[in-house]
């Protein structure tokens, strides 16, 4: 029985995507924990701790495929216990290969919670992995239309309302510049999550002495992980950032799919997502044509950020060790990862196909018959009467053109104040959306780097 969307047969593809599955899936978890452990056995091997011998056989042994999936889960609800199981089977793996007194240096000075942290943390690496991938792609989707449109011109909105015109290219932009902070935060929170623990029943490294740092940071080296000055067994903070930062980027995903759902409304049609024929919008209106993948992002985006409370409650964790705090993280941190890379693998396809109506974005920059450039009339006119005089004039012939249906280039035209001014086709080209663009495409070339 599917008790969420990612484990449902039926739904996990909409919620996750099989490599970030992959990653969190029990057998790569099983096999992350050997992974460390060999590392472990080689670290110590390489300072004397350990024979060169033992560490060989244990590296040897440190594959799942080796192992009965079944008999070790069995094992560990047998002994409540997820990790003596393990560290038994590779012993008696070590004697199936012919050194029976190699298995008694498996898991040698270490405690469980390092097993299962570092192994945590493996996997988290691979999926920052997969998240970097996926902001790489849409942020090579989005310069590619940021470049096409750089000069395509738009209605700016503000409050759900025509403001000023833009261009489409420079929307696109301040995507990027957001996708490039939020992968500028991934690759600095790694440096500060991505760290694995060694250190032994309560952080001290009694068990192997003086040495404990030293296999610490060879093993972590070995496993392309951060060594920790000290441990943090309790010290929750790193899986709660992880949480937070994937969550961050969940977001931007679901502001951008939803400026795409919202511009693909019928009465504005200036966008679609990807439509391919067989794509369904209802089973009773035939003609529907939804924004289906940017509805079900915006819906995987809250499921995401619902992982972020029980990350920061993680951080409250008694004394040196607390099993609570590791219950907790378990369960969020696979989650957070398939949420958050399958919205993002969900806005790289919606960019990567995105049909841009540009014809009707310059439809839409006409409806109001110019009361969209009354910034530039009042600027234009302030230049003479004074900004605040100029406001009154083009409030006031604004308001009666809305509330009238009147013409607003006529109201401006049939006020003495604007006519004496300004002639007619001043006004006109002073209408022109096309014009009034600001530095929408200088702003594009900014963020993309390059000139004109």
């Amino acid at each position: 029985m599917a008790v969420s969307g990612i484990d449902s047969v039926l739904y996990r593809d909409q919620f996750s995507t099989p490599a970030m599955r992959a990653a969190f899936d029990d057998t790569a978890t099983l096999q992350k924990f050997l992974d460390m452990e060999a590392a472990l056995a080689r670290a110590e091997a390489a300072l004397g701790i350990i024979p060169e011998s033992a560490a060989a056989q244990i590296t040897k042994a440190a594959d799942m495929s080796l192992y009965d999936f079944d008999a070790i889960r069995d094992e560990m609800a047998r002994t409540s216990h997820p990790i003596v199981p393990l560290v038994r089977a590779m012993a008696a793996q070590c004697e199936v290969q012919g050194d029976k007194k190699a298995g008694e240096y498996v898991h040698w000075g270490a405690t469980t919670q390092d097993v299962m942290d570092t192994g945590l943390v493996l996997q988290m690496k691979d999926a920052v992995a997969l998240i970097r991938d996926g902001l790489d792609k849409l942020d090579a989707n989005c310069v590619k239309l940021a470049r096409d449109h750089r000069d395509t011109p738009m209605a700016g909105r503000t409050h759900g309302q025509q403001a000023l015109p833009i261009t489409f290219g420079y929307k696109v932009a301040v995507w990027i510049d957001e996708i490039r902070r939020q992968r500028e935060r991934l690759d600095q929170m790694a440096d500060r999550v991505l760290v694995g623990q060694f250190s032994g029943a309560v952080g001290t490294h009694a068990a192997v002495g003086e040495k404990g740092p030293e296999v610490a940071a060879r093993m972590m080296a070995d496993l392309g992980l951060g060594a920790p000055a000290i441990s943090w067994h309790v010290a929750k903070d790193r899986f709660t950032e992880y949480a937070a930062v994937l969550a961050s980027i969940a977001g931007t995903m679901g502001r951008i799919v939803r400026e795409v759902a919202t511009l693909q409304k019928t009465e504005i049609a200036e966008l679609e997502e990807p439509h391919k024929p067989g794509k369904v919008g209802s089973s009773t209106m035939p003609q529907k044509r939804n924004p289906a993948i940017c509805e079900v992002t915006q819906g995987i985006v809250r499921l995401a950020w619902a992982c972020v409370p029980p990350a920061f409650e993680s951080m409250i964790a008694d004394h040196e060790r607390d099993k609570v705090a590791n219950q907790v993280e378990r369960d969020f941190v696979p989650r957070v990862s398939c949420l958050t890379e399958s919205a993002l693998r969900k806005a790289v396809m919606v960019t990567g196909g995105l049909t841009v109506r540009a014809d009707n974005m310059r439809r839409n920059l006409d409806m109001t018959g110019g009361l969209l450039l009354s910034e530039a009339v009042m600027m234009k006119l302030g230049e003479t009467i004074g900004r605040n005089t100029a406001h009154d004039v083009v409030y006031e012939a604004a308001m009666t053109a809305f509330e009238q249906d009147k013409v607003f280039r006529d109201l401006l035209l049939a006020d003495a104040r604007v006519s004496e001014i300004m002639t007619p086709e001043e006004l006109d080209a002073l209408l022109d959306p096309a014009r009034y663009t600001g530095l929408s495409a200088e702003m594009v070339d900014a963020v993309l780097g390059t000139k004109g």
